[in-house]
This record gives C-alpha cells, sequence and structure tokens, in this order.
C-alpha cells in the first residue's frame, strides 16, 4: 500500500470546455513534469484561472501543486491538453502522444514573486508523481519527461525554470522521485517491540521484530493492531482473559485516556492508539499481562490516586 503522505484534493473544470474536452485517455503511459512557468501563482490561483477561462483557449493540465495544496483539476482519465500535438518528441520517446498518453503535472515556485515555500512545493511534487508511477506502474527513471525536452523550441520548464532556479537537476529530481516511490511503498509496521512497558520500536518483519527485541531484557513482540503479545522473552507472559467489575473498567478508562497525554523520555507518549486498549478494556478482552502493563505506567506516573 502506497503512503498517503499529503491529501489529494480534486476541483474538476467544467466538462466539455476548451481546457476540459471530457475525452477519455488511451492509458498513462508516462509522466510530464511541467512547472506553470508564472512566477509566484499559486496551485488554487491557477485552477481558478482555468475555470475561468474554461472556454477560452485549448491549454490544460491535470495536477497543480504548490506547498500547502495538491488540486486535480482533470480527471486522470482524461485527456488534457499539456503538450503540443505537432511535436513528435514524445512519439518518438513513448511511441504516443503525451495529450492521449500522459498525465500533466505542474509545479508552482517562487523565484522573485509571491511566497510558496519551494521546499514544501517540491516535496508534494516529488510525492504526488512518485504516487502516480505507483498507480500505472511507471519506472520513474524511465518514464518522465519535462514539458521542456518534449517541445524544446518553446519551453523550458521545468529542469530549465523552476527546478533549475532551486538548484535541481533532472538526475537529482529522479532519484528523489524513485526514492520517494521505495519509501512509499514500504509496508507499514505490523509488530512493535516493548521493554516492559516502553515502546521501543516498529517493524514489518516478525523475524527482525525478535531479533532486535532479543537485546533487551525482559522484551516482548506485540502485534501493532491489537497490542497482542506474538513473542517475549520476559519472565512470564500471561495471557489469561482479566475479570474485571464495571468500576474497574471505569477506572482503567480513565487513566488510559490520561496516559495517552502523557509523553515518555522519547517524547511518544506512553500509551500507543489509546482507543484500541479502551476497547479492549470494554469488551473484556484484557489480558492479565496487559493490565499489569497499565497498571505500572498508571502507578509510576501517579496518574491514579
Amino acid at each position: 500500500m502506497f503512503k498517503m503522505k499529503y491529501i489529494i484534493e480534486q476541483e474538476f473544470l467544467p466538462a466539455k470546455t476548451l481546457r476540459r474536452p471530457a475525452i477519455k485517455n488511451r492509458g498513462i503511459e508516462f509522466i510530464v513534469a511541467h512547472d506553470t512557468g508564472n512566477d509566484g501563482s499559486t496551485a488554487t490561483g491557477n485552477v481558478n484561472y482555468f475555470r475561468n477561462s474554461a472556454n477560452e483557449i485549448e491549454a490544460s493540465a491535470h495536477v497543480f501543486i504548490d506547498d500547502k495544496r495538491i488540486i486535480e483539476c482533470i480527471p486522470l482519465d482524461e485527456k488534457a491538453w499539456h503538450v503540443r500535438y505537432n511535436v513528435t518528441t514524445d512519439n518518438e520517446l513513448y511511441g504516443c502522444d503525451a495529450n492521449d498518453k500522459a498525465i500533466g503535472v505542474e509545479l508552482c515556485y517562487s523565484s522573485r514573486k509571491g511566497s510558496i515555500n519551494n521546499t514544501e512545493s517540491y516535496k508534494r511534487y516529488v510525492w504526488y508523481i512518485a504516487y502516480l508511477c505507483d498507480t500505472y506502474n511507471l519506472d520513474p527513471m524511465k518514464k518522465i519527461s519535462g514539458h521542456n525536452e518534449l517541445d524544446p523550441s518553446r519551453k523550458s520548464d521545468p529542469f530549465k525554470n523552476a527546478l533549475k532556479t532551486m538548484g535541481i537537476s533532472k538526475q537529482k529530481f529522479l532519484i528523489d522521485v524513485a526514492e520517494e516511490l521505495k519509501e512509499c511503498q514500504t509496508n507499514d509496521p505490523n509488530y512493535s517491540v516493548y521493554q516492559n512497558n516502553n515502546h521501543l520500536k516498529d517493524f514489518s518483519i516478525l523475524d527482525n521484530a525478535i531479533k532486535y527485541a532479543q537485546k533487551w531484557a525482559n522484551a516482548s513482540v506485540r502485534q501493532k493492531s491489537d497490542g497482542s503479545f506474538v513473542w517475549s522473552n520476559m519472565t512470564k507472559v500471561d495471557d489469561e482473559i482479566m475479570k474485571m467489575e464495571a468500576w474497574q473498567k471505569t477506572l482503567l478508562v480513565e487513566g488510559l485516556h490520561k496516559l495517552s497525554q502523557i509523553n515518555g523520555k522519547n517524547g511518544s507518549p506512553l500509551i500507543d492508539s489509546p482507543q484500541m486498549w479502551i476497547k479492549k478494556v470494554n469488551e473484556g478482552t484484557l489480558t492479565t499481562d496487559e493490565l499489569a502493563i497499565i497498571n505500572f505506567a498508571l502507578i509510576t506516573r501517579q496518574v491514579v490516586n
């Protein structure tokens, strides 16, 4: 699963207009990296301009990105007019026209005008293009072209314009996208390592979690989803379900809420996912060891009077 670091918004232009003809594309074979060429203009400003001039010109792009927003203004399964048909570089490189089989992504930037944070804008630009590579199974080192490469006699974006002002070469850009793709495709952690009640580290692979836990005394590995034990070198792990009266459950829930607001030495909450623990208390599935861990945290932090 791809890691969704940012929100992708959709504010589609009016359909069946010059900017958005609402014609389905022929699948996605590559990505065209653009910049707006309009120093200081924001994603919101560009989308509003395209909407207000929807029937003025056949020129558009699928996405605008700045330091705050990622806005898809044309559906990714539709054509956008972002590379001229009468240039042949796209056909020579990919065997098709960019308007028919590519997504156009526009970078918003500030050089001498505006107040766009270029670092943040670039991060979102790289992440979104990595997201497209994941979605359409594209190799970022082979399936991304700059607008300036496809129409060199007319265009300088992005590698000879916005990215150049940021000191970013094409090679660095492609490597950044490839690294972002790899990072965001990494499996989410499934296992948590604890030393007594102290959360140490998360792992995707159980064997790696166990190897790490073996370095610590009184360590255990638990399912991140529900906190249940899967391995332990503690003296004893008691998985017996703890029977509690209603008043005990109430006290524990109150204590868990308070623990979730107290940070340990590493700055993270003493209790991760308090709602998961509270659910176990309310459902009566909390084990004796889990109760002991919570009680230890409550007592040492003097949460309960």
